[in-house]
């Protein structure tokens, strides 16, 4: 090297700054200290998605759910963060689980997932976590344990890298995402307030994409009031609303069930109480998919006008809307994290796709406090909420990388808050 080289490389190093840039540039890409950590740490990821797929954690379990939230709260107390546990808003649940870790910089990062499944009690006895070549089985492995377990490592990353270049991370764990954080909204709301922006942990999508947009879920039950009578010896004496039923759910037949855009599906049906009375009540769900709010009130609206139309004399038919989280539009927030999301991807030869999909989440939450949100973080998953359910294997350790360096960079230049 020549000498004015020399004076020249010797000069550079000691500019301001200089000394942050080499470490920044090392961690970046497959040669780089974060994709070398992610691939140190993949058997102990999988290994802790093994215990957690193989305890039951169906929403409502208090034997064995609140078991994986203790858990996941010794884990996260060992990498150094302060654990707490906060009592669910709504009865039967088991307690949801905020960790918190202090750093140095500027951004305050909110990562959340959530440990409840919709699986009933013995089924991870029924399927246990298993792997094959390809793919990583059981009951939740995507949606959402393997999620959860990305979070966890991502974090010991950074603590295994020094990094601390945030102000605050956040780790909310929930135990009721499945039926609509209903023992959550009220942390939910508390927390999103703490934060600069929101990282969902919920599974990536096939094609290797993140999640941009979500649907809202509502559920919009019709009731119907008839009268009984014995089906045998004086049926013209009865109101079947079992038929008057039958009747609004035609009505409603011609909703789309399936598409990007607003759906409605059947999901639960009840009628009658015994095989020889006509029926005097009668009850049907439709799960309704949401792009925006108003497609709600659009729904909520028809149904009611066909309730004043009934087939069946002397029935009364009623609605009720409950809603569950709102939509998670496409919106300039979510696609700046996503642009980022892609770059950073980029760094180890990889393509980063956007989607979005009818599966509702707490990422909407966050959008609606005020703060951009990006979801569909976790390994890419198929058949969620089915037997079918897996994770890519050959996904897990580059989300482990993508959400790190999210994390890192995030933490030392955290977005504007939407409102």
């Amino acid at each position: 090297m020549r000498p004015s080289l020399i004076i020249a490389t010797a000069l550079a190093l000691c500019l301001p700054g200089a000394a942050l840039a080499a470490p920044r540039d090392a961690a970046k890409g497959k040669a780089g200290a974060v994709w070398q950590g992610a691939e140190g740490l993949r058997a102990e990821q999988l290994a802790l998605l093994e215990k957690l797929v193989n305890i039951d954690s169906g929403t409502g379990n208090m034997d064995t759910g609140p078991k994986v939230q203790a858990m996941l709260g010794d884990i996260l107390r060992g990498l150094g963060m302060e654990v707490r546990f906060v009592p669910a808003e709504a009865p039967g649940l088991p307690d949801n689980l905020v960790a918190t870790l202090k750093g140095r910089g500027k951004g305050r990062l909110l990562l959340i997932g959530h440990s409840d499944t919709v699986f009933e009690p013995g089924t991870a006895a029924k399927r246990p976590f298993r792997m094959d070549e390809t793919y990583a089985y059981g009951p939740g492995v995507g949606d959402e344990k393997g999620g959860v377990v990305q979070g966890i490592m991502a974090i010991k990353l950074l603590k295994q890298l020094k990094f601390d270049d945030f102000a605050q991370i956040t780790f909310l764990i929930e135990t009721s995402e499945e039926r609509g954080s209903p023992g959550t909204r009220k942390l939910i709301a508390e927390l999103v307030q703490q934060a600069d922006v929101e990282l969902n942990l919920e599974p990536g999508q096939p094609g290797d994409a993140v999640t941009v947009w979500r649907k809202g879920s509502s559920a919009f039950e019709i009731s119907v009031k008839g009268r009984p009578a014995h089906a045998g010896v004086a049926p013209q004496e009865g109101r079947n609303a079992a038929s008057e039923l039958i009747h609004q759910l035609l009505l409603a037949d011609g909703l789309p069930k399936s598409g990007d855009g607003l759906t409605s599906n059947l999901t639960l049906i009840q009628g009658g109480a015994r095989y020889n009375i006509i029926p005097e009540d009668a009850h049907a769900t439709l799960n309704v998919r949401l792009r925006t709010k108003q497609q709600g009130a659009e729904v909520e609206a028809l149904l009611k006008r066909n309730a004043e139309t009934t087939l069946v004399p002397d029935t009364r038919v009623s609605v009720k809307r409950e809603d569950s989280f709102p939509p998670l539009p496409t919106n300039p927030g979510t696609e700046a994290l996503a642009d980022l999301a892609g770059r950073l991807y980029g760094e180890i030869g990889m393509t980063l796709g956007r989607g979005g999909n009818g599966g509702a989440s707490e990422s909407a939450l966050a959008y609606e406090g005020g703060i951009p949100a990006i979801d569909g973080l976790g390994p890419i998953n198929q058949g969620a909420h089915s037997e079918r359910e897996t994770i890519t294997l050959a996904s897990v350790t580059p989300r482990l990388y993508l959400l790190t360096r999210l994390m890192m960079e995030l933490g030392k230049a955290p977005p504007p808050r939407l409102k």
